[in-house]
């Protein structure tokens, strides 16, 4: 088993390009309207496996239509979708997204069944079989907050596991509880705005620094199409994006999730799993959805020359 992704499941529908939401009855005419598999722990599941990762996702669903949808989009891109648990009595999180003609987007969100995950989700054993956990969305999956989860990730990462993290609301309060998973993780990877709502520094290297001061080995700090800041207890190093069109910036951070974990299988240091992560991220932005223009691992590396 190589990758282990738990956490928030989400199915999105977007719509682009959106110029203007019209207040009254009038139809609006798009070029596109597409359904994803999203969220910090899908749509990095997607990604992975469409670089050719072995992957299982662990989160909870809705017993609804929704979720058949959304297990019926993971498991055609090869996603082993075992590990979702199904709930009757919430329905699967979605998101409506319209996305404007720069890339950015407002969000129609209902959580759904992501507020139920607890560790009892996850099976025994699972996470000590990984190569790689990857935790999208703790800060949203809130029943993970519990110390015994965190016993588990322990017993994992003493196996040789490598646990990362990847939060997923912008909300300082949700972020906030979100530290609480900083020490029982190797690499966190966050946005600006959420590295200073965690932090209180809108400086991204102040902001890693302070992150890194808490507990993990690495902290990525990713500025959209500009950059990257890669913080390591050595050192602290800017990365720039690769130059894209940006067509839709939805699933971005999930696809920068994707490229790092695929380095790190491959036995790339951590700045080189950064270079795959930026060139996953730039790959995605070129399209709508958290898995546009995402073939394979090829691809990908063509963009860093």
């Amino acid at each position: 088993m190589a990758v282990v992704t738990l956490g928030a499941h989400t199915l999105d529908v977007l719509a682009g390009p959106v110029r203007n939401v019209p207040e009254g009855p009038d139809p609006v005419v798009v070029d596109e309207i597409r359904v994803t598999a999203a969220g910090a722990a899908a749509g990095t599941a997607v990604a992975l496996a469409r670089l050719g990762n072995d992957v299982v996702s662990v989160g909870a669903i809705g017993d609804d239509d929704l979720g058949d949808l959304l297990v019926a989009i993971m498991t055609r891109n090869g996603v082993d979708v075992r590990g979702l648990v199904r709930r009757t009595a919430t329905q699967t999180a979605a998101s409506i997204l319209p996305v404007r003609p720069d890339g950015d987007r407002p969000a129609l969100h209902a959580p759904g069944a992501n507020l139920t995950l607890t560790a009892g989700a996850v099976g025994p054993g699972l996470l000590g079989a990984a190569t790689v956990v990857h935790l999208g969305g703790p800060d949203v999956t809130t029943g993970l907050n519990d110390p015994a989860f965190f016993t588990m990730l322990a017993a994992a990462r003493e196996s040789g596991t490598v646990v990362t993290m990847d939060p997923l609301s912008p909300r300082p309060d949700l972020l906030g509880d979100a530290a609480a998973f900083l020490p029982h993780v190797d690499h966190v990877l966050l946005s600006e705005g959420q590295a200073a709502a965690m932090t209180g520094e809108d400086d991204p290297e102040k902001a890693a620094g302070a992150l890194l001061a808490r507990g993990p080995a690495t902290v990525i700090v990713t500025r959209g199409g500009d950059d990257s800041v890669v913080a390591t207890r050595r050192d602290t190093r800017r990365l720039p994006a690769p130059p894209v069109k940006v067509v839709d910036t939805t699933g971005c951070g999930a696809a920068y999730c994707a490229g790092f974990i695929t380095g790190l299988a491959h036995g790339r240091d951590v700045l080189e799993s950064a270079r795959w992560g930026s060139a996953t991220s730039a790959t995605v932005a070129q399209g709508l959805g958290s898995d546009a223009c995402l073939t394979d691992l090829d691809s990908v590396l063509r963009l860093l020359g």
